[in-house]
């Protein structure tokens, strides 16, 4: 996987790995929708659950336009990485993104069938970092994203970046339609992130409440607190009351643990980004991909017009 093979996607659009929402399901139908598809690990409860989806990921995208991620949690509480990254190093995915610590661990494994490491960062500080481990590539996860969420507008974030990487940088927040993936392409990205757009999906895990929770909440019903998993993550407040939680005082943040089984601790908690709005109805995913490419032409004939006016 080269960042020439990107280029070459459908569109610069990576359906976000989103905790309990993306599987094997969505993935494969992104990567046939020509997009990149990736879902974190710990959305398998085992070792050799992971092992399955990934072998059915591989054989089922082996012919597909669009391509697939895997997204380790590299955090030293994960006591899992050691067996995900065998596992990586089995299936070969083409793209594997770090999260929550250095991409350092999975650099060699990665590198050595080919694939691309990206590694997620929330500020200039540790894309430097990540960029000094060797990451091909950075996630920029701007304010606006849900889930783990950072404080930084997408296009100043961008920017900086550029100043002193020139490896493929993906982007994410509050981005979730075809004009906002051309607006970030202009601005310097190669790929984007969109999470909160694909919740909806027929194809997505996310429980049928969670999927039409999405649909009817807009920005407004969000907060951002560390009180949950011990990093700033954009929550739902409904899911937040439902389980028990006062949103408007969620306390001290928690202490970072991302070991045990992540899905029984944060099952009924329930992310979003920003892009709400641009949820309307639960579809398939190659439709709102469809959707996605009508606002991305017309946002590109747009740019060009501009192109146009200044060479008259």
């Amino acid at each position: 996987m080269s960042r020439a093979a990107l280029h070459k996607l459908r569109l610069p659009v990576m359906a976000a790995p989103m905790f309990l929402v993306s599987g094997p399901d969505m993935v494969i139908a992104a990567a046939r929708s020509g997009i990149a598809g990736a879902f974190p690990t710990p959305n398998c409860r085992t070792a050799d659950e992971l092992d399955r989806w990934m072998e059915q990921i591989a054989q089922e995208t082996a012919d597909a336009p669009g391509t697939w991620a895997a997204n380790l949690v590299t955090h030293s509480s994960n006591a899992r990485l050691a067996d995900d990254l065998a596992l990586v190093a089995k299936h070969k995915p083409p793209i594997v993104i770090t999260a929550l610590g250095s991409p350092a661990p999975a650099i060699n494994i990665v590198h050595h069938y080919g694939g691309i490491v990206l590694a997620d960062v929330v500020d200039e500080r540790l894309g430097r970092k990540a960029a000094a481990a060797g990451a091909d590539g950075l996630v920029a996860v701007a304010s606006g994203a849900g889930g783990h969420t950072g404080s930084l507008s997408p296009f100043a974030f961008i920017s900086s970046l550029r100043q002193f990487f020139d490896g493929v940088i993906c982007v994410g927040g509050a981005i979730a339609d075809g004009a906002g993936v051309a607006g970030a392409v202009a601005a310097g990205a190669d790929l984007v992130y969109l999470g909160t757009r694909f919740i909806a999906a027929e194809e997505s895990l996310a429980d049928p409440a969670y999927k039409q929770m999405v649909v009817d909440a807009r920005a407004a019903d969000l907060v951002v607190s560390a009180a949950i998993t011990g990093t700033p993550a954009s929550w739902l407040k409904a899911s937040l009351a439902s389980a028990g939680y006062d949103p408007d005082d969620l306390g001290k943040p928690a202490t970072r643990d991302y070991g045990g089984d992540p899905a029984k601790k944060w099952r009924d908690l329930w992310a979003a980004g920003q892009g709400l709005h641009a949820v309307s109805e639960i579809a398939p995913l190659a439709r709102i991909v469809d959707e996605l490419e009508t606002g991305w032409t017309a946002a590109c004939r747009r740019l060009a017009a501009f192109g146009d006016k200044n060479d008259t």
